[in-house]
């Protein structure tokens, strides 16, 4: 500090006589501008020299006088949500093959991959000309026994002819009515039909293909809702009941926000990992989203109504004991509160604030009870639930 104040005097000496060497041509003002600076410079030094130290203050009382910069908010009400995440792949309630029920070689495709379909709707033909033979020949035998019949029922009424050839007639004639049934049934599918409302998700044969019995051609997928099965640990079961609300976001579009709703809660825990099922559906009218899609759930179990909500990032956590920083005449204190439900980055105050204290959201990690700050509002803060 001695060697500080040295330099000084020298450097107010050598500026001291600069200016009264610029000065000498001014002889009229000369001598009181240089008693006035000779005067200040005396002032100056005795003020600056104690005996022979100056007077620092401690770092303790600088930092106590410094206001330390703080941005703050004002708590908000708004209804809070208290969910549940989780995550799953997406699948459809609704998704059949349609298989043939008939051999034969492939000779019409009538659908693609990605068509919207209806049931009952013919798919793919399949070559019926041995079903149609043999539909026709069913037809001619029972035409023929058909004939007889008639004629044999007016003998039989008349007793011309016995009881039991009659009914020997009227057996034979029951069974080549299901034989040509079972023909032009077998006939009818040669066309491979789509089994419900849906879209082909996958088509499994080819033109000129021959395919047999039970082979599947198509996949039919209506995917105009969804469902998710949810697997929730056992400990959480309490929570969950049909009819809860939730939200989904997929990868393909991390942007937009999906409905769902939780429609079955399994009464069984699975033994293999501790938890219990809950279906949710999707309504995807939409068509933006697609059976396989992996979704990020949250699930809305508990709903508070105009609740006193503070952002996360305000508390301060020591001891298991939540608190914030309340700034009032320029300092602040440290106000202990009680906490509800968490959502998103918004925490409810269930203790503690009343709803009008301005709360320190940002810079609180150096502050101490008492502690000045220079306060900078955030009115762009929201807290909706």
């Amino acid at each position: 500090m001695r060697r500080v104040l040295r330099y000084t005097n020298i450097v107010l000496y050598f500026t001291t006589t600069l200016i009264l060497t610029s000065m000498a041509n001014i002889m009229i003002i000369r001598h009181v501008t240089t008693a006035t600076l000779m005067l200040s410079l005396t002032a100056a030094l005795a003020s600056g020299c104690g005996v022979g130290e100056a007077s620092v203050a401690p770092d303790s009382e600088i930092k106590a006088a410094t206001p330390i910069p703080v941005e703050t908010a004002l708590p908000s009400r708004a209804d809070i949500l208290a969910t549940y995440e989780a995550t799953t792949t997406i699948a459809s309630d609704a998704d059949a093959p349609a298989v043939a029920k008939v051999g034969g070689e492939v000779v019409s495709l009538l659908a693609e991959e990605g068509d919207r379909v209806s049931q009952g709707q013919v798919l793919a033909e399949l070559d019926g000309e041995r079903l149609r033979l043999e539909m026709l020949s069913a037809k001619a035998n029972l035409d023929q026994v058909r004939s007889e019949y008639e004629r044999y029922t007016d003998l039989a009424a008349r007793g011309l002819v016995s009881e039991s050839m009659f009914e020997g007639l009227k057996y034979d004639l029951e069974a080549l009515e299901a034989a040509y049934k079972l023909a032009r049934l077998n006939l009818d599918y040669s066309r491979i039909r789509a089994p419900i409302d849906g879209v082909v998700s996958s088509r499994d044969i080819k033109l000129g293909q021959s395919i047999n019995v039970s082979d599947v051609a198509f996949r039919i997928t209506d995917t105009s809702e969804l469902l998710a099965y949810l697997q929730i640990p056992q400990a959480e079961l309490g929570k969950f009941a049909a009819g809860q609300f939730a939200t989904l976001t997929v990868d393909a579009m991390p942007e937009t926000t999906f409905a769902a709703t939780i429609e079955r809660i399994s009464p069984t825990i699975d033994m293999r990992n501790g938890t219990f099922r809950a279906t949710a559906f999707i309504d995807n009218g939409s068509g933006e989203l697609a059976p396989g899609m992996f979704a990020r759930f949250s699930i809305a179990y508990e709903r508070h109504i105009d609740a006193l909500v503070i952002p996360r990032e305000a508390i301060v956590e020591e001891d298991d004991q939540a608190s914030v920083y309340v700034v009032a005449n320029g300092a602040v204190i440290r106000r202990t509160i009680e906490v509800g439900i968490e959502s998103d980055n918004f925490v409810e105050v269930v203790d503690g604030l009343a709803g009008d204290e301005e709360i320190v959201v940002t810079g609180q990690s150096s502050l101490r009870d008492g502690s000045k700050v220079l306060a900078s509002n955030n009115p762009g803060a929201s807290y909706t639930g």
